[in-house]
């Protein structure tokens, strides 16, 4: 049996109330411990732009630190990257909800891997 099902994807999951970041930050109590970079494909990264709009690739951190996630966006700024603090680690379950949608709407070719979700403001 696969570790994945690579058509729903459904084996890739936490519990409803958690996610994967809270689970790792509970197993390392004294890391500090960021969630960021799921939202964005490589392509997008890479590329600076998301979509046919070109929209400027956003990368949403997350985390309980805040030297940490500073630090982290000082390094996405830095590689012509626009970065959002999302905030506490707390809404880690809701980016990699995100995350998990645009991999699948682009693994069933729904959406482009260019593609993806931007931040406009």
């Amino acid at each position: 049996m696969p570790l994945c099902d690579f058509e729903t994807f459904d084996s890739l999951v936490v519990p409803a109330d958690s996610s994967a970041a809270a689970e790792l930050a509970a197993a390392l109590p004294r890391s500090r411990v960021l969630k960021a970079f799921n939202t964005t494909f490589a392509a997008t990264l890479h590329s600076g732009v998301v979509g046919e709009a070109e929209l400027p690739t956003t990368v949403l951190i997350t985390g309980d630190d805040a030297d940490a996630k500073s630090l982290l966006a000082d390094v996405v700024t830095a590689g012509g990257l626009r970065a959002v603090d999302a905030g506490s680690l707390k809404r880690a379950r809701e980016l990699e909800a995100l995350g998990f949608l645009q991999l699948t709407l682009a693994a069933g070719e729904r959406n482009p891997w260019t593609g993806g979700f931007g931040v406009v403001g």
